[in-house]
């Protein structure tokens, strides 16, 4: 038997080879401001993973962080005015 490990589903259906893992975790890699700016082209799966969990979680704070804002902001004007009105078409 290879040292290749066989990835299956419980069902025994679905298969993803190492290769394609290999391509995933390189497209992963490139969406990552963190490891894409390094010089070095190479990550370890663990640290793209790790990277990926830590970019995740501050995009939910940035997210947080600008629905706080925007509801002060909506609190501060009124609901008809232009301002409003605008705001609300940038949400649709």
């Amino acid at each position: 038997m290879s040292g290749r490990r066989s990835r299956q589903s419980s069902e025994g259906t679905s298969r993803i080879s190492d290769d394609q893992i290999i391509e995933l975790m390189s497209k992963l890699q490139q969406l990552l401001p963190e490891i894409r700016t390094r010089r070095t082209n190479k990550a370890s799966a663990s640290k793209v993973l790790q990277e990926t969990c830590n970019y995740i979680r501050n995009l939910h704070r940035e997210v947080d962080d600008l629905s706080d804002r925007l509801s002060q902001l909506l609190s501060t004007i009124d609901a008809d005015s232009p301002e409003a009105a605008i705001i609300r078409s940038l949400l649709m």
